[in-house]
């Protein structure tokens, strides 16, 4: 597989925990779910289990379920549920929440973020300010931040300038990415970042914009010929 490195356009991924809620008493459950691989070493499924052992270690009557995998809700279902109080914690890009609140697109804006200094900037600004208020009036609390680094994978060619993109069926990590790609030349056809490898098998997808996390733990690797990972100032 050649790998290249990836040019001024930055693919970002904001990831926020969410917890929706609830007054804790004794032996309360509270249900954990994502779409990420568990047991894999996927960071993000790592983050979730990592707040459940601390719960647990805290000894104050709860416990922390975590449900990896989308083997509780589908990756697209999470925010609705959490909002809806069928769960308790979630950890999702933002974006796929984009529908009921716009506002949260313009967290994965195409050189939005240039590297993880200044995403941790970031997470202090006045910007995040706001989407947090929009979480918060959607009836959520943030209880971490990540950023993930992203890059292009394609069976194709190499992703390296936006003639690369002309022609190929493109999966991008949310709208304001789909607008840059389509622009460029390319047919978009959208899905959680859980579904690109079964898309890319059976020739619906060429390419697809994704983490690099997602890259390894969804095991996209074995479908392209070309990764442009992300490099000193890609996100």
């Amino acid at each position: 597989m050649k790998r290249s490195y990836m040019p001024p356009l930055v693919a970002s991924l904001a990831l926020a925990t969410l917890v929706a809620s609830s007054s804790a008493s004794a032996q309360t459950v509270l249900r954990a779910s994502h779409q990420f691989p568990g047991g894999q070493g996927d960071v993000r499924d790592e983050m979730v289990q990592l707040m459940a052992e601390k719960v647990a270690d805290a000894d104050v009557g709860l416990e922390v379920e975590v449900y990896p995998g989308q083997s509780l809700f589908k990756a697209r279902e999470q925010w609705s549920a959490l909002t809806r109080g069928r769960l308790d914690i979630t950890a999702l890009p933002l974006d796929y929440a984009s529908g009921r609140h716009p506002e949260f697109s313009a967290t994965l804006m195409p050189g939005l973020v240039r590297n993880h200094e200044h995403a941790q900037r970031l997470n202090d600004s006045e910007f995040m300010g706001m989407i947090k208020d929009v979480i918060q009036e959607g009836g959520a609390r943030v209880l971490a931040d990540a950023w993930l680094a992203g890059g292009f994978a394609s069976s194709d060619r190499c992703i390296t300038s936006p003639d690369t993109v002309d022609g190929q069926n493109f999966r991008a990590a949310g709208p304001a990415f789909e607008q840059m790609l389509e622009a460029a030349g390319a047919s978009i056809t959208s899905m959680p970042s859980s579904d690109i490898y079964t898309a890319m098998q059976t020739g619906v997808l060429d390419a697809a914009n994704t983490s690099s996390m997602s890259f390894v733990s969804y095991r996209i690797y074995e479908q392209v010929e070309c990764l442009t990972e992300p490099g000193e100032h890609a996100l």
